[in-house]
């Protein structure tokens, strides 16, 4: 398409990019104050029993994970909730593509994701409102990336500046949320963060309908191909280095997902959030924290990478990845030194300043795995499956988000340093393979 009206991109990115900086301050909103606000008030007596449907819910888990108490329980939520995230995409994209078409199915999915969060209000709807917010998001966030690439033909030089504008917005919203829902949820009350979350998922939905003439109309249903190539007897090895990799991911994202889950129980528990002043930082901020490290972070690590490159020196994906495990693997272990340093503090807290250089260490190691990988799996992939080795990725964020869920069991607010030492073991053990196997796998993945 043609018009450079929107920092030289068509009109209509800049109607998708701010749907989606919304979208994503709605997701990230609800989700900074999910575990707290269960552990704080729904899972507590007298709020519990009137949820409709968590007591035959619990059973269900419990009979296959065994007996959650409070914690545990919300942590599994948590990571079932975020799992499922991940992995409706998959089919909201068929719905996209085949069905509804992409405009009417990002339409559909932010309805569902507005009203989710506003019935996220009423408590006895609990479940309810995180069933409405999977299946909106599982009909959104597919569909709505879509529609960036289909701003512009397959040799337009702007595509590449173009997504990188779209995960700006998204990094955008995902750093305001919890200072904004956070803070309204922590302080005000906890359905004033869900309300505002709510409003913000109606404003990007308003963004989108305004902009919708600027979109180019879906395109027909799609049919599988008569001479869709099949996989090829070289193709089975590549496949097989991949699913190998899927599993070191898979252990990377169950780590990294403590950040939303047990992690924000533990500033709860054991951080001394005094600045300056007297206040009190609210726990939410620290994701905030986060996102904000790793938008920081991230241009560092591109000059980084181009100076090796231009010296030869650039490592390769495997290393990249083995590389950004080993760093996530030290942020847990920074929190275990944070905890030992406790035990000579006066409080008996942890310094605020242990958790937030955390984040940073999580960011160096998050910027050299989940780009990495996703364009890892895209490019080696075989040409055949290509796109559905996208959603073979994101199968690794479903289950490691369950992986988490289940490993919050093992919290124990009295002795936090090994729960943190197992994590680092975790996502230690992801860079093994690749280490041991680097050479063969790299004269699989590229030959």
């Amino acid at each position: 398409m043609t018009g450079t009206t929107f920092l030289g991109h068509p009109r209509g990115l800049a109607y998708i990019i701010f749907t989606e900086a919304w979208e994503r301050f709605s997701f990230y909103g609800m989700q900074a104050l999910l575990v707290l606000y269960m552990t704080g008030h729904l899972l507590k007596g007298g709020t519990i029993d009137g949820v409709v449907g968590l007591d035959g819910f619990r059973q269900v888990m419990e009979g296959v994970v065994g007996p959650l108490p409070t914690a545990a329980l919300a942590t599994q939520i948590f990571g079932l909730y975020g799992g499922l995230t991940y992995l409706t995409p998959i089919f909201g994209g068929l719905v996209g593509d085949r069905w509804l078409g992409r405009g009417r199915s990002v339409i559909l999915g932010a309805a569902l994701m507005a009203a989710g969060h506003f019935v996220m209000v009423a408590e006895s709807a609990f479940l309810l409102a995180l069933l409405l917010l999977i299946l909106g998001c599982g009909l959104l966030k597919g569909n709505l990336a879509a529609q960036v690439g289909t701003l512009y033909d397959r040799d337009d030089h702007r595509r590449d500046a173009a997504f990188s504008l779209y995960y700006m917005a998204i990094n955008l919203g995902a750093c305001i949320a919890p200072l904004v829902c956070g803070t309204l949820g922590e302080i005000y009350g906890w359905h004033y963060g869900f309300t505002a979350a709510g409003i913000g998922m109606v404003v990007g939905l308003v963004i989108y309908l305004a902009g919708r003439r600027h979109l180019p109309p879906d395109a027909p249903a799609a049919e599988p191909a008569a001479g869709a190539q099949r996989l090829g007897r070289r193709d089975l090895p590549v496949m097989a280095a991949l699913l190998l990799i899927l599993v070191t991911v898979t252990l990377f994202w169950t780590v990294q997902t403590q950040v939303w889950t047990t992690y924000v129980l533990w500033i709860q528990d054991r951080v001394d959030r005094t600045v300056m002043g007297g206040l009190e930082m609210p726990i939410t901020w620290f994701q905030s924290v986060d996102t904000f490290a790793v938008l920081a972070l991230a241009p560092v690590s591109l000059v980084v990478w181009r100076w090796l490159d231009r010296r030869g020196r650039e490592p390769g994906d495997l290393a990249k990845l083995a590389i950004g495990y080993a760093l996530f693997g030290c942020a847990c272990l920074w929190l275990v030194l944070a905890e030992l340093s406790s035990h000579a503090s006066s409080s008996g807290h942890v310094a605020i300043v242990w958790p937030l250089l955390f984040h940073f260490i999580c960011a160096s190691g998050y910027l050299h795995v989940a780009p990495i990988a996703l364009a890892l799996f895209t490019r080696a992939g075989p040409p055949s499956v290509n796109a559905m080795m996208v959603g073979v990725y994101y199968l690794s964020i479903f289950a490691g988000s369950l992986l988490s869920g289940w490993l919050g069991r093992f919290y124990d607010p009295d002795a936090p340093a090994w729960f943190w030492l197992l994590h680092a073991a975790i996502v230690g053990a992801g860079a093994l393979p690749l280490l041991l196997f680097k050479r063969t796998l790299g004269r699989i993945l590229f030959p």
